[in-house]
Parts: C-alpha cells; structure tokens; sequence
C-alpha cells in the first residue's frame, strides 16, 4: 500500500515531512530510510543522479515548504535529496524536467562523464605527473566553462609539490567540478574554437582555413551546431597529426550515441 501524501512544512532550510490528512510526521521515518539508502548507493559508485521535479522526497530545488499561513514558499529541496547531496557533493544532480532542455541535458552529462574519469583517476595511481596528465587533457573542456576556474586548477596543479597529494586531489576535484557546473556558452565555446585551431593553422591551405573560420563563424551566429566545426577539426587533427589536441576530452566528452554537441 502506498504511503500517504506527504508535504514539507515549516522552515525552508529545516522543514518536517508531515501527511497532508492524518498529520502524520514522516520525518524521522525518511531520514532514516535515507541514511541506509544513501550507504546502498555508495556501492554503487554512482557518477550522475536524477530526481523528481517537485517532490517533497525527491524535488531537487523550488520544492513547496509550507508555513504557518498554508502558504507554500518554493525555497525548499526534498528529504532525501539533501541526504543524496550532502553525501555525494560532486556528483552532478539534475531534475528530470530540465533535461528536456539540450543546453542542460548537455551540461549534465558532460558532467557525468567528467566526473567518472575524476573517479577513475582517484581510484588509479596518484602522483603530481597523473593530476597535471589529467588537467592538461581537460584544458579546453575547462576554459568552455570558466577560464578563471582553469586558471586556478592551474595553479594547483603547478604547486603541487608545495603541498600534500591527498590535499591536492581533494581541492583539485572540488574545483573542477564547480568549473564544469557553470553553464558554458556559445562565445567561449567559439573562443575555445580559435584557440584550437591556432594549434594547427600553419598547416592549412588557404582554402582550407577559410572553410573552417566560416563554420566557426556559423557557429557563433548560431546557424550550425557545436558539433559541425568540432567535426572538421577533428579532421584536422588527424591530417596533421596534432598529438596534443588529439588527447583533448573537449573533442570527445561522452560516447558518440549520446550525440552531444549536437544539439547546442
């Protein structure tokens, strides 16, 4: 039998889990329930969780609160996603209704994939050359996001050596996740572009480099998608041989099904 519905009544920040009719208090029942469930999932070695839009469980952000009026504020987040959050701070969340949106679809799983490598390499070998490998192959994927957030990982990594490894991994990774998490756009990801292609331009045919600023200038007008100049780069790359850009997640965050960069 299903469980009554529930609400979240009082504070926004500290609400109680109170039935609608019987005015039961579900609420140490679900912190419970959340506390064992939450164990279960860190087996699980999750990279990426989706919740419910909305729900006094499940809502991720804008869950109704209500207060002493019966007046709902939107300020709250359900019972077991706090639980969730608050164990897993880095693992990309998202609610199920945004990812109708490419541009958060596409954020969202870029970041599950960004963050399973940040798993892989924590569970790998650590060393000051294993952290700087993984910044410098995620150096475009960064500056799409934010070139100020690159520039401190940079930082990091470059000083290393002045701290402890664990410290450095566990700053490392905060910050990179944050840096993924601000929505990239159609002006720094042209600009991530032009930064590529001067990587290879001596290398190119006069017809070549115009073919290839005009779809980047396409691109920045919104007349094609990422996908199309990241394509032809792509096939640059290989003409020539450029080892460097060639290891760039940027080119390739997630499996070629998935189909991102097609659609923003």
């Amino acid at each position: 039998m299903p469980r009554e519905t529930v609400r979240l009544v009082g504070e926004p920040g500290d609400p109680k889990m109170i039935a609608e009719h019987s005015g039961k208090d579900w609420t140490d029942a679900m912190r419970r329930f959340a506390a064992v469930r939450v164990r279960d999932l860190a087996e699980l070695k999750l990279s990426g969780y989706v919740f419910k839009k909305n729900s006094p469980n499940c809502g991720m952000e804008r869950v109704r609160v209500y207060g002493s009026q019966d007046m709902p504020a939107r300020r709250g987040r359900g019972s077991f996603t706090s639980a969730v959050m608050a164990r897993f701070s880095l693992m990309p969340v998202e609610e199920e209704r945004r990812l109708n949106d490419p541009a958060f679809r596409e954020n969202f799983i870029e970041r599950v994939f960004a963050y399973h490598r940040w798993q892989e390499a924590l569970a790998g070998s650590k060393s000051a050359g294993a952290l700087v490998q993984f910044h410098t192959r995620h150096k475009f994927l960064l500056l799409a996001h934010s070139e100020r957030l690159y520039r401190r990982l940079g930082r990091l990594v470059a000083d290393v050596k002045k701290n402890s490894l664990r410290t450095a991994y566990e700053e490392y990774g905060r910050v990179f996740m944050e840096a993924l998490a601000i929505r990239a756009s159609v002006k720094k990801h042209a600009n991530v572009l032009d930064h590529m292609m001067g990587y290879f331009s001596d290398e190119l045919s006069a017809a070549e480099r115009h073919e290839l600023l005009d779809l980047i200038g396409d691109y920045r007008k919104q007349l094609v998608p990422l996908i199309a100049p990241i394509t032809l780069i792509q096939h640059y790359v290989r003409k020539y041989q450029v080892t460097y850009l060639n290891q760039q997640i940027y080119l390739a965050p997630g499996p070629k099904d998935l189909m991102l960069r097609n659609h923003v």
